[in-house]
């Protein structure tokens, strides 16, 4: 059964599997895996979350999910594939998620307020696509925000003390039901509205929709 779904995305498909600029996808996100991730790593995530999402599952079943996990698979497992791969993802991370002022004085409050929002809001889209799993590796933070690991440290060991964030059995980091709370509540916090796509505008404010009527 995984292999005859399998077998509908190989053969004359495989050209769209190329990676292209103009539409990026996060094979590593998708996987819930960091860019240094190994080929034992990959295959032991992707036989999970292919069990999970395969269409015959009755209870998690989701074909464009399943699609998405074995793209990322057949590219991220593929030596030669993995390195242009690579490149792109390195470029286009690099473009992403430019959310702090060049003026801000490092160390100081308003450059803690810009992390700590930021983080909130990599870890909220994080959730939205996968409730019971998602979460970000520390790479990836320090990737898509832009900020040294060393800077890391304090914002993530403050958000874990307010109960916003938690670490998952796989090391990532997540948010909790107490961040979504915060991080939807703050409707003046420029930054966050800037990093939250329009969907996930929308699925805030239906959250706080029904927040106001319980």
């Amino acid at each position: 059964m995984l292999a005859t779904a399998v077998a509908k995305r190989t053969g004359n498909d495989r050209g769209d599997l190329l990676v292209s600029e103009k539409e990026f996808v996060d094979h590593y996100e998708v996987l819930q895996l960091s860019q240094s991730a190994d080929k034992e790593a990959l295959e032991r995530i992707f036989r999970l979350l292919a069990k999970r999402y395969h269409p015959d599952n009755p209870e998690s079943g989701n074909e464009e999910r399943f699609r998405e996990v074995h793209d990322a698979y057949e590219i991220l497992t593929d030596p030669a594939r993995r390195a242009g791969y690579d490149v792109l993802y390195d470029k286009h991370k690099s473009m992403q998620w430019q959310v702090f002022d060049q003026n801000a004085a490092p160390g100081g409050h308003a450059e803690d307020q810009r992390i700590f929002s930021g983080i909130l809001s990599l870890l909220y889209a994080a959730r939205r696509k996968d409730p019971e799993y998602g979460g970000v590796g520390a790479l990836d933070l320090e990737r898509k925000l832009g900020v040294p690991r060393e800077h890391l440290e304090f914002p993530i060991w403050y958000l874990k003390k307010k109960g916003w964030a938690e670490t998952l059995q796989s090391g990532q980091l997540a948010i909790t039901v107490l961040g979504i709370d915060e991080i939807v509540t703050r409707e003046t916090t420029a930054p966050v509205h800037r990093m939250l796509t329009e969907g996930e505008e929308a699925a805030a404010r239906e959250t706080r929709d029904v927040q106001q009527e319980a």
